[in-house]
């Protein structure tokens, strides 16, 4: 009977003890915090009976009808549309960049064709290959709008001027020229009627599954008894920095409670560089279906990750791709290990890519037996 050791009980550790509990085999997962599902935590508060995203809003959607139908195994997935809006300058807009937005901030009634017309005006022709995030921002859509919904709250939420960050970041052209305001273009979108911590107890409720919390993986963890190992943490810890801290950003929250509605939506970012948080998220708007007296929201900070704290966004620059790579190496070396998720392999990842990633490594792992 094989043995596998599973670090890390979010998504990519729990869809791997998932899948893996359906052979003979015997599975520990552990994980050093004091709960199951990793960032994706949620609880129900006492006191409001409002359903809280522990470590931030999490809105599932996906393009991957693979991903989308595996989570609905393990929850009802009600339907949710991600409505999100910007605070600049005293005024209220829909984002992402919308018409809306477009006529609303220039004071216009531009339709579909003019709105792309008018956006691709504002544009600096004078870059041909933007080298950085401000130089990719600018080209696409000049700099109004840049300085109102990308320049400050881009800081805030990276902590350097956008022009330390990849032009990658900014894949494409943030903006529609319809009055689409769903935040998301993903074909599938939902919340869990339960919340997502009653998805990890589904996954992982299995007579071959053993869960330790507060357990934590180290140098001193013996694993010579596990035939797997699949190893969720950050690469850098693994390796006890050996080469270096890989940066991250972390947030941290200012928890609020009113009667009522505080804000009427979910969340509303902050745009203007002098309001120091970057956005407010109000959670019981997140389950429309509920019914609540009391509400409660969370303002959101963002800082560098520092060693107590929980690692959210990966930043990637320069020095962090070289540290990367002196780890990778080092993982090439390991037998019996698999690197997986988000904090393992450096990378941005949502939950679907978490899943979807999760689901294939076990995959290929029964293709080559």
């Amino acid at each position: 009977m094989k043995k596998y050791l599973i670090v890390g009980a979010g998504f990519s550790g729990a869809v791997v003890a998932e899948q893996l509990s359906k052979t003979d085999c015997e599975i520990l997962v552990i994980d050093e915090r004091a709960h199951i599902g990793g960032n994706c935590y949620t609880e129900r508060e006492k006191d409001t009976g409002v359903m809280i995203h522990k470590y931030g809003p999490h809105i599932f959607n996906t393009d991957n009808k693979e991903v989308w139908e595996y989570i609905q195994q393990f929850c009802e997935m009600m339907p949710y549309t991600n409505r999100v809006k910007a605070e600049y300058k005293g005024n209220i807009y829909s984002l992402p960049v919308n018409l809306h937005t477009i006529n609303q901030f220039f004071g216009k009634t531009l339709n579909p064709k003019e709105g792309k017309e008018f956006i691709e005006n504002l544009g600096d022709k004078s870059i041909v290959e933007p080298k950085n995030f401000e130089e990719q921002a600018l080209k696409f859509l000049g700099n109004d709008l840049y300085n109102a919904f990308f320049y400050g709250y881009t800081k805030k939420q990276w902590g350097c001027e956008p022009t330390e960050l990849p032009a990658s970041i900014l894949k494409r052209l943030p903006v529609r020229f319809n009055y689409n305001d769903n935040y998301y273009a993903s074909t599938y979108q939902g919340i869990p009627k339960d919340g997502y911590t009653a998805i990890f107890e589904k996954m992982l409720d299995r007579p071959n599954i053993e869960i330790q919390l507060n357990t934590k993986f180290n140098k001193d963890f013996d694993t010579s008894e596990y035939d797997q190992i699949y190893y969720t943490g950050p690469i850098d810890a693994f390796f006890d920095y050996k080469y270096g801290r890989l940066s991250y950003r972390t947030v941290f929250f200012e928890r609020g409670e009113v009667e009522g509605d505080y804000q009427g939506n979910a969340v509303i970012n902050y745009a203007d560089p002098e309001v120091p948080f970057t956005r407010v998220h109000e959670h019981k708007h997140f389950t429309p279906w509920e019914q609540h007296e009391k509400t409660v929201y969370f303002k959101e900070y963002s800082k560098e990750t520092e060693e107590q704290d929980v690692p959210y966004y990966p930043k990637r620059l320069k020095d962090d791709m070289v540290i990367l790579e002196q780890y990778q190496e080092e993982v090439k070396t390991l037998n019996n290990y698999v690197f997986l998720g988000r904090l393992a392999t450096y990378r941005y990842m949502d939950m679907h890519h978490v899943i979807g990633e999760a689901l294939g490594v076990i995959r290929d792992a029964g293709d080559n037996k």
